[in-house]
């Protein structure tokens, strides 16, 4: 029970500090353009959006370098959330006695509510010169620290081709499903949990997709950016700076096509696949872990496939994922120590997927919703319930755009969002369920 709560603790800090990249308004400002011109709701991109930031947020015509632009012009954006929003989690351990820690623990619903926010993203990106361009954003928590989610220099057009282009830094990894242009932000449905699941019990450091990643990556895209890939050498350190895991490198593999359906319009089709090594044990100094020095590792990997459909008003995600760990990582077993492995140890393996509905009423009204699951098709030990780890999760939610101007945006937003993991109370190993309410402000300038 004790590596369930520290895998609940590891996923609430996780969510804690991973939050939305926003869109940039100043682009609307340097090319004169309006915000519906790359998004279909903000921050979700349509083609076009997704085609300029393929060229290295440029347009290929004479505003694109920064040399032409005024001295006053800076391409900075700044976003808020400030959120009214209550929440409820039906399985946490307190003391029978309050105060009392000896008093032994039980589980209990505790629900909370009051106003909020989500802390401050600060926003630049852009051109450096022709075919250089850049991308950095720190992030600013409630408790008032810095955090650096992008930072990134990217050589567009190698040897003339746009097939070929290189970023170095820390980004996001490359998907049009992306973890940083979501459309929900409260605390149980903001997220893809298919990015991040680790199944209980589970020692992987891989911390899931949902991170941004610090490494090079070589991608390249067709005229329309209709046909678009990538590949990824990255730090197995999630994103972390100092290199504080282990000294191995992952690799991300992505590819999109999109085509044309008469009456339809474009849709698209994906596949990816991320291949990394996780450190089963530490040298340690005094008996401490020693940063950096990750050993006996093993290898893990999470790979899918999804599509993104429209029919008129509506667009529709559908994503699969299949998941799985080395026997060692998935059972919390140092691989210099294999006689600690349970009889029947397994590597885990898991299948998980979502469907993610939207319906765009008007450029300014967008309703949203979605249902994810995960299924464990193979436990790490086989003395652990089959379904142990299974999650259903469900969010319902609308976004209004009042204003959407080439200086600021502001969006009005409601949702509601559900979660049960099947066995993982802390106490008793009953489903533990989590509902999340959520309105508030999305404030864009």
């Amino acid at each position: 029970m004790r590596q369930i709560r520290i895998l609940l603790f590891a996923v609430g800090t996780l969510l804690a500090v991973a939050k939305p990249a926003a869109a940039i308004p100043a682009f609307a400002r340097k090319y004169g353009l309006p915000c519906s011109a790359c998004h279909e709701a903000w921050p979700k991109l349509n083609n076009f959006g997704q085609n300029f930031r393929d060229n290295g947020y440029q347009l290929g015509n004479d505003r694109d370098a920064p040399v032409y632009q005024q001295p006053s012009y800076f391409p900075i954006m700044f976003r808020m959330t400030p959120i009214w929003h209550r929440e409820s989690n039906d399985s946490v351990p307190v003391d029978m006695i309050p105060g009392n820690r000896n008093s032994g623990e039980v589980e209990s619903r505790i629900t909370t509510s009051g106003f909020d926010t989500l802390g401050v993203d600060i926003f630049t990106a852009g051109t450096l010169y022709k075919n250089i361009s850049f991308g950095l954003q720190p992030f600013l928590d409630t408790a008032g620290k810095f955090h650096i989610e992008t930072a990134y220099v990217r050589l567009d057009n190698l040897l003339k081709s746009r097939w070929l282009n290189l970023k170095f830094g820390k980004f996001e990894l490359d998907t049009l499903l992306s973890a940083r242009r979501f459309l929900t932000t409260n605390n149980t449905g903001g997220f893809y949990y298919n990015y991040f699941f680790t199944p209980p019990g589970d020692r992987n450091s891989f911390q899931g997709l949902i991170n941004n990643q610090l490494g090079v990556e070589l991608a390249g895209h067709s005229r329309n950016s209709y046909t678009r890939y990538s590949v990824s050498l990255l730090s197995s350190n999630n994103g972390n700076d100092n290199l504080p895991t282990n000294h191995t490198y992952d690799v991300y593999l992505h590819f999109n096509q999109g085509f044309e359906v008469p009456g339809l319009g474009l849709q698209r089709i994906g596949v990816f696949s991320y291949m990394g090594k996780s450190p089963t044990f530490f040298q340690t100094s005094n008996g401490i872990p020693i940063a950096g020095t990750g050993s006996g590792n093993r290898s893990f990997y999470r790979a899918g496939a999804y599509g993104i459909w429209y029919v008129g008003k509506f667009d529709v995600s559908t994503y699969y994922l299949h998941g799985q760990d080395n026997v060692f990582l998935g059972n919390g077993i140092a691989a210099d120590q294999p006689a600690k492995l349970p009889n029947g140890a397994v590597g885990p393996a898991w299948n998980g997927g979502f469907v993610e509905a939207h319906y765009t009423y008007n450029p300014q009204l967008i309703f949203i919703s979605r249902y994810e699951l995960i299924r464990m098709s193979r436990q790490a030990n086989p003395t652990i319930r089959k379904d142990l780890g299974d999650t259903d999760a469900w969010t319902v939610g609308y976004r209004w755009y009042p204003i959407m101007t080439t200086r600021a945006g502001l969006a009005w937003m409601q949702e509601y969002s559900r979660a049960l993991s099947v066995g993982t109370s802390p106490l008793t190993g009953r489903n533990a369920i989590n509902n999340s309410y959520l309105m508030g402000f999305d404030v864009d300038f």
